[in-house]
């Protein structure tokens, strides 16, 4: 019965095809703006580290007092280098790790080729096991090459595929800044999104993954600048890197991952104690004022999630329904047409369940198109953002599988529900009181 009621929609929608492609369009142009703002925002929501969000941690000092923080209450996103090694020395944490943006000049691999700028970071050892980096080749440096300030690197799976062609590259020597490095380990793809272990110098969006990676002892010992942001509201680091070292400019990011509560109360309570040490020695001449967020807090204060996004999204769904409400009235003035016909079915005796179900069946039709169509719009949508907006959420959009699914349910799901009313008016048609109109 059920495909009887499907080839007679689809007559009756053959007949008016003005009327069929403007309800088509309209829901597919509502499913399609949704759809493309809802992956956006799954994207700009989703957590970067799903097996162990929870578990790490970012501590903020108060370095620089009231000067550092404009009159507000929070202390600075990053650490100075004091606090940032002696953290890392304490090690009061299961894994630490801490780091900044470095940018070194490749020299050429042949003769014929031509030196280029590399982005990356030095971190301290822990960063790897910790954020569970993926190796195709090797494996990450030792805490001894750390401490020894070794020239050792990391490089990323782009940068093995340029300069290798995706061979193992461990052991060849990579000239960084003058230097010869050791390649110990290739990095498998990897690129988290927001890259959320370093949002003090780099951006929290970004499509490219990281180049490179190298001890944070050795580019210290090479006095390589950092290659981010560097906060120096006192002014005391600004002469010379060695300067810096010694200053309370933040520039320095940490992480730190901590098993349970057990393990953060710990924790917090170490900051404090650092902190009272460090007032106490006069080099903070102000009260403790220590954060300690976990991933799921750090992204929500640093606002990585561009509010425009929800608004986005909100403004699809409004729109959904305005293309849901249209829709409606379209399938009923259409269905009221029909009143005739209607009356006459219903004399010869078909229930007011089956037409209900003839016009449902009608309207799914429409909802089928509609879908189909809004497929192509999200795709398309979601290429132009791609295409237009290089940086930030948009460019990490994809279409997938998962999208296509949930574009087809939410597609059938809103035109069964505009369909409900029209169909449930024409099954309430009075055949004899139309018959006598008519």
């Amino acid at each position: 019965m059920v495909a009887h009621y499907l080839r007679l929609g689809l007559v009756s929608l053959k007949r008016q095809p003005a009327l069929t492609a403007l309800m088509v369009c309209i829901m597919a142009f509502g499913i399609a703006a949704t759809s493309v703002t809802y992956a956006a925002y799954r994207v700009a929501t989703a957590d970067p580290m799903p097996s162990k969000a929870e578990h790490l941690f970012f501590p903020q000092i108060d370095a620089q007092g009231p000067a550092g923080r404009g009159g507000g209450l929070e202390p600075d996103r990053a650490l100075d280098y004091v606090d940032a090694t002696r953290l890392l020395r304490d090690h009061q944490a299961r894994y630490q790790a801490a780091m900044y943006g470095v940018a070194l000049l490749l020299g050429p691999i042949t003769a014929r080729g031509s030196p280029k700028l590399l982005s990356g970071h030095a971190v301290s050892p822990e960063f790897f096991p910790m954020l569970e980096v993926p190796f195709h080749f090797g494996s990450s440096w030792s805490a001894a090459d750390d401490t020894g300030a070794s020239h050792v690197v990391v490089i990323g799976s782009q940068l093995n595929q340029q300069l290798f062609g995706g061979r193992d590259s461990v052991g060849r020597i990579l000239t960084l800044d003058g230097h010869d490095f050791r390649v110990v380990g290739v990095m498998a793809p990897w690129n988290p999104q927001p890259q959320f272990y370093d949002l003090f110098n780099s951006e929290a969006w970004s499509d490219q993954g990281e180049q490179l990676f190298i001890p944070l002892n050795t580019a210290i010992a090479m006095q390589e600048g950092n290659n981010g942001t560097t906060n120096c509201s006192t002014g005391n680091g600004n002469s010379s890197f060695q300067a810096l070292l010694g200053s309370t400019c933040v520039w320095l990011s940490m992480v730190v991952q901590l098993d349970g509560p057990a393990a953060e109360r710990h924790y917090r309570a170490y900051l404090d104690n650092y902190a009272r040490t460090q007032q106490a020695t006069g080099r903070y001449a102000w009260a403790p004022n220590n954060r300690l967020r976990d991933l799921p807090h750090w992204l929500a204060y640093l606002g990585v999630v561009p509010p425009d996004t929800r608004i986005s999204s909100w403004i699809a769904l409004s729109l959904l329904l305005v293309c849901m409400v249209n829709t409606i009235g379209l399938l009923l003035a259409k269905f009221m047409r029909r009143r005739a016909e209607i009356a006459v079915r219903r004399a010869l005796g078909a229930t007011r369940r089956a037409i209900h179900l003839q016009f449902l069946c009608e309207a799914a039709l429409v909802g089928v198109a509609g879908v189909l169509f809004s497929l192509l719009l999200t795709a398309t949508g979601i290429w132009g953002m791609g295409e237009l907006i290089s940086n930030g959420v948009a460019s990490e959009v994809r279409f997938s599988l998962s999208l296509l699914v949930t574009s087809a349910l939410l597609g059938l799901l809103t035109t069964v529900l505009a369909g409900l009313y029209p169909a449930w008016t024409a099954s309430r048609i009075q055949p004899a009181l139309q018959l006598k109109i008519s």
